[in-house]
């Protein structure tokens, strides 16, 4: 039996496992350790690729296995925790118990993403919309931007019902968007390759030293206001 072939599958399980574990904590409200177990997810995510590539054992399965694991990881999770800001906010939008679904808009729209990315040949080396772990990460941010931040205007921004409404339906968007974005991805040891990814692993470093959970939201965006920017240079 060839073991290496089942190498980069088996780390796409620990991605769906660390989703299925997150899950179980958002349900506990420890939103920390969701926030964790979301990261390790993606962290096997990033490299499960990376091994099929190594190994030359990439497979059709492979593709629909990291699309299904992704789905509960980077899909369901954020979904849920949309869900649960829109419980535990105000009732701008009244007291409906259906309102706090709403949240759920970011699960669909992670489906739908990760759905047409596997037929999408365009995004081979980059991505076209905001990848589902980039987008999970940004709304698994955002419990703890309110949990350690002391400003009473985050407060009031981010339990505001129509504020997580149109956070919600962005984020649905902005990951089926046209909007060509880096991808973060090393497929070639070379200083010269991968200078757009080390200038902005960089920049994330010291945005998180200096805002710590506060940071993750603004690096979202910077990803995507980055991505616009060498986009129009390469243009030129």
């Amino acid at each position: 039996m060839n073991i290496k072939k089942h190498i980069p599958n088996l780390i796409t399980l620990i991605n769906l496992f660390c989703g299925c574990v997150a899950v179980v904590y958002v349900s506990e409200a420890n939103y920390l350790m969701a926030f964790y177990m979301v990261c390790l997810g993606i962290f096997f995510d990033f490299f499960d690729g990376f091994f099929a590539r190594l190994f030359k054992v990439s497979s059709p399965l492979g593709l629909q296995l990291d699309s299904l694991a992704d789905m509960v990881t980077s899909g369901v999770v954020p979904g849920y925790v949309m869900f649960t800001l829109f419980t535990n906010s105000a009732h701008d939008l009244g007291t409906n118990a259906f309102i706090p679904f709403l949240g759920f808009i970011v699960t669909l729209g992670s489906c739908y993403r990760l759905a047409n990315f596997n037929i999408d040949t365009r995004q081979t080396d980059s991505f076209i919309g905001l990848p589902t772990p980039a987008n999970a990460l940004f709304i698994l941010s955002l419990p703890l931007v309110l949990k350690f931040s002391d400003s009473l205007i985050v407060l009031e921004i981010l339990t505001n019902q129509w504020v997580l409404l149109v956070i919600a339906l962005c984020s649905a968007y902005i990951m089926n968007a046209e909007i060509p974005l880096f991808s973060l991805k090393v497929k070639k040891m070379s200083l010269k390759e991968n200078a757009l990814q080390i200038v902005f692993l960089s920049i994330c470093l010291v945005l998180l030293f200096l805002l710590q959970y506060s940071a993750i939201p603004v690096i979202i965006l910077f990803y995507v206001l980055l991505s616009v920017v060498n986009n129009t240079f390469l243009k030129k």
